[in-house]
């Protein structure tokens, strides 16, 4: 059954009048109100601790035409031939719901979506299958699936002269990954002079080595990319999950030199609105160009007033397909564009980067280390 389906369903009443009367049907005009509905593999599962992925939920998202914010809707699931309500949601003001699967949800089951006068076709549970790829991240030292991107590279152009990414920046223990903000132990004698993006000097520094990793030879196009994550506390650096294009060529279409995709970017604790973002560099002819930026009021998507990004994981996603991309927190859609497709392999990036222009913002170096503690990363390509 294909992973997305559409219905519409016209209301009919029968009418029965009088004793020996006489039965009518009446037509009320058919419910105009269409529903997408998709699931999604498990791409939820907020906690304190690290978790197999295993324990994750999946995610049902339906989309309604026409718009009707606030509408409610109901998600149901098939047990042999009876219907169970799984639980309620409202329309965003884009028409979207996101229903996050209860723990130990049967795969199997069929799920429904009704609300505006309308029932959605049926959709098949388990369409996602094993991912193409995974790691749990256990044992002691990461696994041949994985490179230290741009190892030992300071990087003034790029606003990194006083930072440079290193395997000694990367840890594995607990079954996490540890990437971290250190000092350099080779340069302990030595200060950087740190610019901001306009040139002006952003002050004196010592030297720090940045933990960054990208997958050896694992692309895909097409799917879903999430990871669980608990980011730094500290600003002064910022985690990332993200993509780049597995290939290289001189072009100003994004289809066909793909895109930079940051799926989430934590900036730290404190950040004016909540220093959380999710944007694409889409390729133009005048060069690369931002799309998205900071996620309006983020804390909206915790747990709870004892949740938090950096105490607390949390699983960062996207849904790309050839038409646009949504971005998740636990399965709660963040954002969404149709800007800057790629139709080419890309690779999965992790990373805690320490830029020029934020060191300032650390505090001191009494706060290093810093550390991102990944507990999962995965991918499923679509069929």
């Amino acid at each position: 059954m294909s992973r997305l389906a559409k219905l519409t369903i016209p209301l009919v009443v029968l009418v029965l009048v009088g004793a020996g009367a006489f039965a009518y049907l009446q037509f009320f005009r058919g419910s105009d109100t269409t529903i997408d509905v998709s699931v999604l593999p498990p791409i939820a599962q907020p906690g304190s601790d690290p978790a197999t992925s295993d324990e994750a939920t999946g995610v049902v998202a339906a989309g309604f035409d026409p718009v009707d914010e606030g509408a409610e809707a109901v998600l149901e699931s098939q047990d042999g031939g009876s219907w169970t309500e799984v639980g309620t949601g409202e329309q965003d003001d884009k028409g979207h719901v996101e229903f996050v699967l209860p723990p130990g949800s049967d795969p199997s089951a069929g799920y429904r979506v009704t609300g505006g006068g309308t029932t959605s076709a049926v959709v098949d549970g388990d369409q996602w299958g094993d991912p193409d790829f995974s790691d749990e991240f256990k044992g002691k030292a990461l696994s041949d699936d994985w490179l230290t991107r741009g190892e030992g590279f300071y990087n003034p152009e790029g606003l990194r002269a006083c930072s440079a990414a290193s395997g000694d920046a990367e840890k594995v223990s607990g079954g996490t990954l540890g990437l971290s903000v250190i000092i350099d132990p080779d340069r302990t004698d030595e200060t950087c002079e740190a610019k901001k993006g306009n040139g002006q000097p952003a002050g004196t520094f010592s030297y720090r080595l940045n933990g960054q990793v990208m997958t050896n030879n694992h692309f895909f196009k097409y799917g879903v990319l999430a990871a669980r994550i608990k980011f730094q506390e500290k600003q002064g650096q910022h985690g990332s999950l993200w993509m780049l294009p597995a290939i290289s060529e001189s072009t100003t279409d994004s289809g066909l030199g793909g895109s930079e995709i940051d799926v989430i970017e934590f900036f730290g604790d404190g950040v004016k609105n909540g220093g959380l973002a999710s944007f694409i560099y889409k390729l133009t002819e005048d060069g690369s160009k931002k799309v998205g930026g900071q996620l309006p009021d983020p804390d909206q998507y915790l747990a709870g007033k004892d949740d938090s990004w950096f105490e607390d994981y949390h699983v960062f996603s996207v849904e790309w397909t050839k038409t646009e991309y949504i971005f998740r927190i636990d399965g709660q859609e963040t954002f969404r564009t149709s800007e800057g497709i790629s139709h080419q392999p890309e690779f999965p990036i992790l990373s805690l980067l320490s830029s020029d222009y934020e060191l300032e913002n650390l505090g001191g170096d009494k706060n290093l280390p810093q550390t991102m503690n990944v507990d999962w990363l995965k991918f499923w390509q679509a069929g």
